[in-house]
């Protein structure tokens, strides 16, 4: 199975733009459907983005939806998302998941989980 590690984190101002990527090795990083989740102290990892395994469908959840935009290159073993117009609120440490199955919004439905990177936005 894959092997994942996120990059790209780190302390930023409202309003600025990020791009987290999520290196994958060891598998067949084209045959899982990808997610991303963001968790911070006392909370629940909630969900953020996912994408299929072709990259052909994209899923968000709504306080994100026309900022963050999620992506994928096969050839390159890596998911990215990329953050735009970042608010204090998004501040997380970001997840990347990978799932044999559909994507969806359930961190429960991933079986694969990276390390994590901190995402700190100051107002």
């Amino acid at each position: 199975q894959v092997h994942l590690t996120e990059s790209g984190g780190g302390l930023m101002q409202a309003g600025d733009s990020l791009r987290l990527s999520c290196a994958a090795s060891g598998g067949t990083f084209s045959s899982y459907s990808m997610g991303w989740f963001r968790q911070t102290p006392g909370k629940e990892r909630e969900f953020v983005a996912s994408i299929t395994w072709a990259g052909s469908t994209t899923f968000y959840e709504d306080s994100v939806k026309g900022r963050f935009t999620i992506s994928r290159d096969n050839a390159k073993n890596t998911v990215y998302l990329q953050m735009n117009s970042l608010k204090p609120e998004d501040t997380a440490v970001y997840y990347c998941a990978a799932t044999y199955s559909r994507p969806t919004s359930a961190p429960e439905d991933y079986e694969i989980w990276g390390q994590g990177t901190q995402v700190t936005v100051s107002s």
